[in-house]
Formats: structure tokens, sequence, C-alpha cells
């Protein structure tokens, strides 16, 4: 549907409407000015994407929606926050003559601090230009990445729709944007569940210096939601009475459970896609066009249309941008001033920069939320036991959280179906808690890991998320890496991130090269992702217990070799947690300290007894730093002067590597030779079973490296 105002249009319109976007649109533009003059004097550290000429896409969608209505950005995304910010702290009402409230005022500078890198900013100077968040205002993060924010607006709207709230979200994206798999995943999976999710395109027409319609065979973006059955609106986005009127009646749509609608908004940004020269300058616009678009101005239209109607003097919207001007001279002179050893120079005032302590705080919670539960250690339970398989503790711990935590959900391919998945890890549980909570999803990783990651950040559902196999995660790594993972640390260290991520390592099964992986090596080095490793049943209950009470994203290994193991845990209820920090000693020994995890603990355990060395073996089940037992490993290493890692996956991906490393700083002067290291072959395994055998490790690889180990004190200790 194309939507186009007429003068009728005009006339209805609310005049408070009207006086809103035009007061949004100043501060928006006066905002946008002001950085870009900052940015011309070397103040502002990165970039600078100035959303001038596209103020009234996102005025004109945002200024009627509640503040509990959730909108991403993208990495142009000033004017998408600032419109939502504004309209939070003033209901999109504002006297012309008074346009500037203290609550107005305070938004700006603060605003402008975060661009600027200053601790008074929303995310404490870490966000910048393109990481902008404001969740009391709905504002839910602009984003770096083309398109990385989309799925993260479909989590919210997912939370949205099962909260009954009646509220929607809006993903707002570029022309760009709309050719990358996560814009068009999040389509497939908004419209397969009804979700109150609106794909707001603003076509500004160049992916930096590119044109549309070099890398689109239909520039008709607003017909991309048809393939999925999605309603679309096509608006002129430098008429922001267009564009809400559009935004409006997809609104409605939404509200009223109908599912996902698609706004394309024609906008054009008047400068360059980061700076303050316009795209002229650089030789892929003309100037004519540029003129032309100019002469459009969604400042200058909406002026016109209430001079026109009487609801605006003559002369009068000099006095609105005047006011705007000198609401951001007001946030400037708080944060800038003069430089005292460069005449004719300003700088930052020094006293606003944040601390460099801060840098590496809020990387992940401290897991203070554990501390009301019952910790304990299931080796030293004295009561009763109940045999089973493990992979029934996997059913089983879930069974017992889902029912006793309603906001947990769990997501992944065929959970829902083959009675339990296909392995029988979701046993029983989408019977017992039908299709809201146990969700069979797409093959679509990066979509719907990415959508977990949005309910994850708003808080009313704790997400599981299973990936078949590990390999698969690099279809979902920007949303696993750059988006879940970072989303605490990025936007302040305030960000809770409830999400866990459930994956089996399948070495020894034939599945090859694309399917076997060991993430623990790749995880470990990623920040703001803790990790789980459980050799037996009852320490898996402990850990997913404490996996779903921590407000991080942990990441639960598991190893297909465990899964049909005859195992038992506690009986009675599966309550307990093992808390970060807690490696198990399997078995105390001198001679060496052996620190492994999963399946590979129990070939240490035949290793030890088939060489007969006194060994003491060290199971890690918490992997990454923060959660790490540096303690016990330290006890053992002082005791033993010698380490031997082990683990099965590929020498390339290795965890053992980064823990070789950190040993090495941590506890050199108790090493009496270097650490010695098991793994498996530098490719991945292979299809053919000989192949496969020859690249991973098993009993044989451990046998060898304490070998090694007694050969390093010349045979014996």
């Amino acid at each position: 549907m194309e939507l186009s105002t007429t003068a009728q249009d005009w006339k209805d319109a609310d005049p408070a409407l009207l006086s809103g976007m035009l007061a949004e649109l100043h501060l928006i533009r006066a905002f946008e000015e002001t950085v870009l003059e900052l940015a011309g004097e070397g103040l502002v550290h990165g970039p600078a994407h100035s959303s001038i000429g596209q103020e009234g896409g996102a005025v004109g969608s945002i200024i009627g929606l509640r503040t509990p209505d959730g909108v991403t950005g993208s990495h142009r995304g000033h004017h998408q926050f600032l419109a939502k910010a504004l309209t939070h702290v003033t209901g999109g009402a504002f006297e012309l003559d008074r346009l500037v409230t203290d609550d107005v005022q305070a938004l700006l500078q603060r605003t402008l601090a975060e661009i600027l890198g200053l601790a008074q900013g929303f995310s404490g100077g870490r966000g910048g230009s393109m990481h902008l968040q404001w969740l009391e205002a709905g504002a839910l993060g602009t984003n770096a990445i083309v398109g990385g924010g989309v799925p993260f607006a479909a989590g919210n709207a997912w939370a949205q729709k099962h909260s009954g709230t009646g509220d929607l979200t809006v993903a707002y994206y570029g022309d760009g944007s709309s050719q990358i798999g996560s814009v068009l995943e999040s389509m497939n999976l908004a419209a397969a569940w009804r979700l109150p999710l609106a794909f707001f395109v603003e076509n500004n027409l160049y992916a930096v210096s590119t044109l549309i319609d070099d890398v689109v065979a239909d520039t008709r973006l607003s017909v991309r939601g048809q393939g999925f059955g999605i309603p679309g609106w096509k608006v002129d986005g430098m008429d922001p009475l267009a564009v809400h009127l559009a935004a409006l009646e997809a609104a409605e749509r939404l509200r009223a459970g109908e599912g996902a609608a698609i706004i394309e908004a024609d906008v054009y940004r008047f400068f360059h896609q980061n700076g303050p020269y316009p795209g002229s300058a650089f030789g892929y616009r003309t100037k004519d066009e540029e003129a032309a678009w100019r002469e459009r101005d969604p400042l200058l239209r909406v002026a016109a249309e209430m001079t026109r109607l009487g609801q605006l003097e003559k002369g009068a919207e000099a006095g609105v941008r005047e006011q705007a001007q000198a609401a951001m001279s007001a946030a400037v002179a708080a944060l800038i001033e003069d430089d005292p050893d460069n005449a004719g120079t300003r700088r930052i005032r020094p006293e606003l920069w944040p601390d460099p302590g801060f840098v590496d705080v809020g990387i992940r919670s401290d897991g203070t939320e554990l501390a009301s539960l019952t910790a304990a250690e299931p080796a030293e339970h004295a009561g009763a036991w109940r045999d089973l398989k493990y992979v029934e503790a996997v059913a089983g711990v879930m069974d017992r959280r889902m029912e006793t935590d309603e906001r947990i959900v769990v997501l992944g391919e065929d959970v829902h179906r083959l009675a339990g998945g296909t392995n029988g890890a979701t046993k029983g549980l989408a019977k017992k808690y039908g299709p809201d909570r146990v969700i069979g999803t797409p093959i679509s990783e990066n979509g719907f890991v990415g959508l977990a990651g949005g309910m994850a950040l708003d808080g009313r559902f704790r997400p599981v998320v299973e990936f078949m196999y590990p390999d698969f995660m690099w279809v979902a790594a920007d949303q696993v890496f750059n988006q879940i993972g970072k989303a605490r640390h990025m936007f302040g260290g305030d960000n809770r991130m409830p999400l866990v991520l459930r994956t089996k390592v399948a070495m020894g099964s034939g599945y090859g090269s694309q399917h076997l992986m060991d993430p623990a090596g790749i995880f470990a080095t990623s920040p703001g992702w803790r990790i789980v490793a459980a050799s037996n049943a009852a320490d898996y209950v402990g850990l997913m217990n404490a996996a779903l009470a921590l407000e991080d994203p942990v990441l639960v290994i598991e190893h297909v070799d465990l899964y049909g193991r005859d195992d038992r845990v506690p009986e009675g209820e599966l309550d307990y947690v093992i808390p970060p920090g807690s490696a198990a000693i399997r078995r105390e020994g001198s001679d060496v300290t052996v620190i492994s995890y999963l399946s590979m603990v129990h070939h240490c355990l035949e290793a030890i007894e088939e060489t007969g060395i006194d060994a003491e073996l060290v199971d890690l089940r918490w992997l990454d730093r923060a959660s790490l037992d540096w303690d016990t490993i330290g006890e053992s290493i002082r005791k033993t002067g010698a380490v031997l890692i082990v683990e099965q996956g590929a020498r390339g991906t290795s965890y053992g590597g980064w823990l070789a490393d950190e040993l090495q700083r941590r506890f050199f002067d108790w090493l009496d030779q270097p650490i010695q290291r098991v793994t498996g072959g530098e490719a991945s395994p292979s299809i053919s079973k000989v192949l496969e055998r020859a690249a991973i490790a098993r009993t044989e690889e451990v046998v060898a490296g304490l070998e090694r180990v007694r050969a390093g004190f010349g045979g014996g200790r």
C-alpha cells in the first residue's frame, strides 16, 4: 500500500501532534548539526553518522508510540533514539514557545555525552554514536552491525506478545540492511509466529556509496514481506505526517495480534555516510540531486503546512530552531571547554572522561543472583541416589526448572518433535508445557538465537536455545558474539542477558568436519559468555540450575558419548546449584595436575590407571575466565609442579591453548617443566572412521601425554 497525504489529512491532524513533530524534528536537527560540528573539530572519537534529512521517518513513526513499545535502531540511529527518548520524556507534547524543559535538556546532554564517550552518557561512554540505549524509554539499542539489531527486535516483539500487553516493537534499518540474512530470517519468524513487529526501512538510496539500483533487482523494499505474508506500506519519508498515518495503520494491525508489518520510508541523508561533507564531495552523488532533496526537507514541510493552517505564525519556526540550538549550546558548554594549551581550540572537559578502571566492569554479572540458592557438591551427597541415563538428567532438570519458573522458554530445531529432539534432551517437555514454551524453530540459527537474545534483554523470559551441533553457531556468529555476548558490557554493564545456549560435541559419530567441533576454545576467548561442561549427570543438574539462575549468557556444552552413559543423580528435587569457581578433584595425586572436562575426564581416569602415574585429576566444570576455579587449580599445581591439559578437539580452536597461557602467567614459579597438552589434530574430524579417530583424542592420547610428563621429570618422580 502506498500512502501519501492530502491537504485534508493535514487539516484533520491534531495541532498538538504537528507541534510535537516540529519540535522533535528541530531538536534532532540541532543535535545532529552539533555532532557534526564537534566531529569537524576532532572531538568525536569514532564515526558521526548523521541522520540530517532522515528525521521525518523516525519522528513520524515514533511520536505515536507508547513508552513500553520497543524500538531498535541502526548504526545511523541518533534520530531513532532521540525520537523515542523525547517522546518518552514529553509524551510527544511540546509548547513551541517553551520547547526545552529540564527533562529535554538533560536528555540532549546525556545523549551527546554518550556520543563523546563520557561517563555521564547512557552507557557510561562505552556505546558512543552507534550503540545508544535507554531501556526505560523503550529504546532497546542502536546497532553498528548492519541489520544486526533486527533479530533482537523480533525477540522483544515475542516478549510483548506473550506478556499480553498489546505493546509492539519497531525495528529500524536501511536499504543496505535489507539484503542481509538476519533481516529476512526475522521476517520469517515474525510472520510464522504472528509477532507485533514493524520492519521500518529507511530507504535513503545509498549503502555508503552503493546505489540501491546496483544491488537489487526490485528496489521496492516494502514488497519484501509478500513472500512471508507480511503487508507493506510505502511512504514519502520526507512527509512526517504520511509516515505517521502509515505507522498508525500498521500499529492497529500489530496491536490486534494480526502479525508483522513493513513500512518503507523514502528518505535522504543530506551528508555522506560519515562526517560533515555531502555525498557529492566524494563523487557518487550530484549536487543537483542533493539540492532537489533538500527542497523536500521534512522540517520545511511540517512548518509550511502548519503555517498554511494558521497553527504557526510566520517566522515562528525560527524561534523553535533558536531554542533547539540554544539547548545544544548549553549541552556543549556543559561538556566542552576552551583548550588552555591550544588557543582557538576546544577540548572535552577532562573531569568528564570515564575512569579507566571502568574498562572491564560489567562484562558479566557478579554472580550474586545465586546467593539465595542452595549450593551443593554432588560428590558429597550422603543420601539416596537415583539411577538414570545422563541424557535423562538433561531433560529432567529442564523439566524441573520449567515447572518452577514460568519464564523459561526452550527454542531450537526439532526440540518439540522426535520424542525430545534429536537426542532426547527435551523429552516430555513439549507435551507438558505446550508450543508457547517449547518452540520448534525453522533452520535459521542467526534469526532464532538473535530472537532469543531480544527475549533475554527484555527480561520477562529466560530463553534456552539448542544448537543441534556446535558448528552451526558460526551461522549465527553475529548474534552469538557481536550481540548477545557484548550486550551487557557495550551498553554500560547493567544489561541483563539471561540466555542459555545448549549444544553437544559429537566427535566419534561420523558426522564430519561441519558437525563435530568443540566450541569451548572459541567461547573462552569471546567476552561476555560463561561456559559449563559437565562430565556426569549429577554435575549437569547443578551446573544447569546455576546457568538458568545467572543473568548472563551461558554456553552449556554436552557430549554424545555421555548421553547414553549409565549415571545417577541425588534422590529428590533437582534444585541444587554448582556455582562458578567450583572445579572438582576426581582423583588426588602428587605427580602431575591433569585438567580436563566433559567425556575426556573419563578417558583421563582410564589413562591414569593404565600408566600408574600418581596424577591429580581436575574436572573444570566451569570453563570461562571469570568462572574457573583458579584456587583449586593453583593448589594442585603447587603440589605437583606439572600440568597436562586434556581435550578432545582440534588444536587450532583449542581451549587448552588459551588455558595454558593463563596457567603459565599465574603459576610459572611452581612449574617444574613446560605445560603439556593433549588435543586432537589440526584439522576438523573427517567422515572416514579411521581418519576421524586419528583427528581426535581419547584414552591412548592421554596415556601418551602422561608419558611425556613422566619423561620431563627424567622418567620418574
